[in-house]
């Protein structure tokens, strides 16, 4: 198990899979690393370096009651990368994981970074404001953080057998193990980091950080996401980002790196490749 420890003390864990240009990988709420192994297994195997760390207070990383927040996701990003002197990097960031990797780009350049994928990431700004008609009201976060403090054990329950995987939907055919699986991930994080990080993708406006993206950019996005929209999020983001190219999954959920794992793991390849 690979671990480090931050400047300001937080201990991180982080897998690190085969060799080649190095590829990161940064996952969604309520999830870890694990949640991207489709994608690690495959790109290592075709000559990829794969990281992919557990964001503080997710999986097998520090819990620290304060920090659940964006720039400090990307400070410890920026840590992580620093850590591993990783140069030309491509940065992939799925849901929340997008918005770590926006924030990163925003804090701290592409110095390090040759690339970045937004996949079915959450920025610009997932709730609905003036000036973000699109986004989602604020009875639908409050809601979530409601039934995080009840029972955040069925709320992940919940999440995965319904619209995360889009089993929701006429005619689909739920995966057990995936429910099992994304809670199993969810339960591992802290109680308090997982509430407030619903704080932290919902509300964070990522707006300029995008503007400051100045790599190739790859978006990929489900147009039945029912988590986070893909008008006010990935059509959004492509409009914002110079040089980047929109890849939409029709009938896709918001879960694609698992439902379409397939398909996204052959765009990504001919993303690295290109």
């Amino acid at each position: 198990m690979s671990t480090f420890t931050t400047r300001a003390g937080i201990e991180l864990y982080y897998k690190d899979w085969g060799s080649g240009p190095a590829v990161v990988f940064c996952h969604g709420w309520p999830l870890t690393a694990d949640s991207w192994e489709a994608q690690m297994f495959f790109l290592a195997g075709n000559g990829f370096r794969c990281i992919a760390h557990d964001r503080r207070g997710h999986g097998r990383s520090a819990q620290p009651w304060d920090g659940n927040d964006m720039d400090h996701y990307a400070d410890d990003l920026a840590e992580l990368i620093e850590h591993l002197d990783l140069r030309d990097a491509v940065l992939f960031g799925f849901s929340t994981g997008g918005g770590e990797v926006a924030r990163y780009i925003g804090r701290h350049g592409t110095a390090r970074v040759a690339k970045a994928g937004l996949i079915s990431a959450v920025p610009p700004l997932m709730l609905k404001t003036e000036r973000n008609p699109g986004g989602l009201p604020s009875e639908v976060f409050d809601g979530l953080r409601a039934a995080s403090l009840a029972d955040r054990s069925q709320l992940y329950k919940d999440l995965a057998a319904g619209p995360f995987f889009g089993y929701n939907r006429p005619g689909a055919k739920p995966s057990q193990g995936a429910i099992d699986w994304f809670w199993v991930q969810g339960m591992a994080g802290g109680h308090k980091n997982t509430y407030d990080s619903i704080a932290a993708f919902s509300a964070t406006d990522f707006t300029e950080d995008l503007k400051k993206f100045d790599v190739p950019t790859l978006i990929v996005h489900g147009d039945d996401d029912q988590v986070v929209p893909i008008d006010a999020a990935g059509r959004a983001s492509a409009k914002l980002i110079k040089n980047s190219k929109l890849i939409v999954y029709p009938g896709a959920p918001h879960g694609l790196t698992d439902t379409h794992k397939d398909r996204l793991n052959a765009d990504l390849l001919a993303f690295l490749q290109g």
